[in-house]
């Protein structure tokens, strides 16, 4: 609720968001770590509450300008809907590296380097964005490389 979304605020220093603004990867992690502990008693464990927060970031960045614009780009294709977001991931993020291998017509290992996440956040971002543009059947099973680069296979 809103007090949660407070708290969440506070830890990062910050009394509102501005969809507009990039904001650092410093005050995303506060955030993030906050929310997981909020969310913990509900969900069940740590990686859950990732998941959950990346897949409801997904929704909300679908809805702003940047992914209102990717969802028209991939065309409700999940093969383009990976491609644009390994090259476009940039607009919401200012730090790392993606690429997409394609494994398969309906298959692709998505690669992250240099990010900050874990990979439990991001397997929900990736399930999220593929249900986003119609794909059924969505797997996505994350790994963890090192501390800043993990990868995930994806299907449908």
């Amino acid at each position: 609720g809103e007090a949660a979304g407070a708290q969440c605020l506070e830890a990062a220093g910050l009394h509102a968001l501005n969809a507009g603004e990039l904001y650092p990867v410093t005050r995303f992690l506060a955030m993030a770590a906050r929310a997981t502990r909020l969310l913990r008693p509900q969900l069940g464990d740590w990686a859950q509450s990732l998941h959950y927060i990346g897949t409801q970031a997904t929704v909300d960045f679908l809805a702003s300008m940047f992914g209102r614009e990717l969802m028209q780009a991939s065309r409700r294709n999940p093969r383009l809907l990976l491609q644009h977001l390994a090259n476009g991931y940039s607009t919401a993020v200012s730090y790392g590296e993606r690429s997409v291998l394609w494994t398969g017509d309906r298959s692709a290992r998505f690669v992250m380097r240099r990010d900050f996440m874990p990979a439990p956040y991001h397997e929900g971002v990736l399930l999220g964005a593929l249900e986003a543009v119609g794909a059924q059947d969505v797997r996505v099973h994350g790994r963890q490389l090192s501390l800043l680069d993990s990868e995930y296979d994806v299907s449908w």
